[in-house]
């Protein structure tokens, strides 16, 4: 029986929202200084201004609340949630970049962890120094990196920038290194976040074949991503988190169905949506929805039947969006993207006039999706720009149906489309 390298207890983070706190012991760092001296002269300064800002009471906001798991050795394990839904707090806790409010965390092995663009390279050293820097803080002697640097330059593919500062690297570049390092310097525990997204789909391959081959080594991965098919084809089993709580732990594909669990859109807030948006979106788009042939709101429908994606956008007191774009991104909760279509590609045009509200839809017809459950991004664009997006706000199920009117439906594993065949049998001598 393999033992536990990571055991959770009772885990919760509260941060204090609205005000500066003081660092242990009530001692200030310099910088805190500095900007809390600004901050008194500044008061004193200005007259008191009533209303809301100027009687802000602290709030707590409690990112991890009592999460309790234990992981393997050798576990391949993925973090999925919505936005806000703790996964970063959890994983800088695991990496000790922070320290809980309470409960209690127990790791055995050396970590290493991979969580956004920038983390553990220092930038005015060339990626060969880096290379060295980060096998010496995972305890690692000088041999040891030697005999794995070639692997890691091969790996990363950043030969020619070798003894380069990597504060010149694209985002691309410094991932690839970042990730060679971590993964090829023989740490028992290895964490990825989201940020592979940043490297191509090529690249993004590569890494996931390398964590395969690094938990069939023995060693434990733990891997956040947004991508179901990645979660689904990588880990053996997955933590699902909500609003800072525990959901789910146990088998990926049920995680993955209890992440993606059909619920009926109407009884969505509006101020849900933004759970469901990245960082860089304006909060354009007010409401989504999937309805039937009849116009009726629906998460679940037969093979082969049609569906409209409804939104509606409020540009409120921005400027108009001359140009409205729609896109749709279909998603299946296994075999990831499985098809996308937009006003542009389609040749859906405005003639430059303005809009600051309307409600666009996009209509496909006999839905060639075979049984299972699909979550639907949708983009709102003005001209070739991006504003906003919502990445599966929306979800449906497709069930079992005769679709082929012989009393058996078609096996929902063999895919993602079912398909109409024409047969012949023709007898040879």
């Amino acid at each position: 029986m393999s033992e536990t390298v990571i055991q959770v207890e009772n885990l919760s983070k509260k941060y204090i929202l609205g005000h500066q706190q003081e660092g242990r012991g009530g001692q200030k760092t310099l910088r805190e200084a500095m900007v809390n001296g600004a901050e008194a002269i500044r008061s004193r300064l200005l007259k008191p201004v009533k209303g809301k800002m100027s009687n802000c009471a602290p709030e707590e906001f409690w990112a991890l609340k009592d999460v309790s798991f234990e992981i393997k050795q050798g576990d391949r394990v993925g973090i999925i949630g919505r936005n806000g839904a703790g996964k970063s707090t959890l994983l800088k806790i695991l990496s000790r970049i922070t320290e809980p409010t309470s409960g209690r965390i127990g790791i055995k092995g050396r970590v290493a962890s991979l969580l956004e663009v920038g983390t553990g390279f220092h930038p005015e050293l060339t990626g060969r120094e880096n290379i060295f820097l980060n096998g010496a803080i995972l305890g690692m002697s000088k041999a040891e990196i030697q005999r794995k640097f070639d692997e890691i330059v091969d790996f990363a593919e950043v030969e020619k920038f070798l003894d380069t500062p990597v504060k010149r690297y694209s985002s691309g570049m410094y991932v690839r290194l970042a990730f060679a390092v971590a993964a090829h310097l023989e740490p028992e525990i290895l964490i990825v976040d989201e940020v592979l997204a940043v490297g191509d789909s090529q690249f993004q391959k590569k890494c996931l074949g390398k964590m395969q081959t690094v938990s069939s080594e023995g060693r434990t991965v733990i891997f956040v991503s947004h991508q179901m098919a990645a979660i689904n084809n990588l880990c053996s089993s997955c933590v699902v988190l909500k609003s800072g709580k525990l959901e789910f732990y146990g088998n990926t594909e049920q995680g993955i169905r209890h992440y993606l669990e059909p619920c009926v859109q109407s009884d969505k807030k509006v101020t849900d949506l933004q759970a469901f948006r990245p960082s860089w979106a304006k909060s354009l788009i007010k409401s989504a929805k999937i309805l039937d042939s009849t116009g009726q709101e629906q998460t679940n429908f037969p093979l082969g039947t049609d569906i409209t994606i409804e939104m509606t956008f409020d540009t409120e007191k921005d400027t108009s969006l001359k140009s409205p774009a729609m896109g749709v991104v279909i998603n299946h909760a296994t075999f990831g993207t499985v098809g996308g279509v937009n006003t542009r590609m389609t040749g859906f045009e405005t003639n430059g006039r303005e809009f600051s509200t309307a409600l666009m839809r996009c209509s496909l017809e006999h839905l060639p999706l075979l049984q299972g459950d699909y979550t639907v991004d949708l983009w709102l664009g003005d001209g070739l720009i991006d504003v906003d997006t919502l990445t599966g706000y929306l979800n449906f199920h497709i069930e079992e149906t005769d679709i082929y009117g012989t009393g058996k439906t078609p096996f929902g594993n063999m895919g993602v489309f079912f398909l109409k065949p024409k047969w012949e049998l023709i007898k040879l001598a």
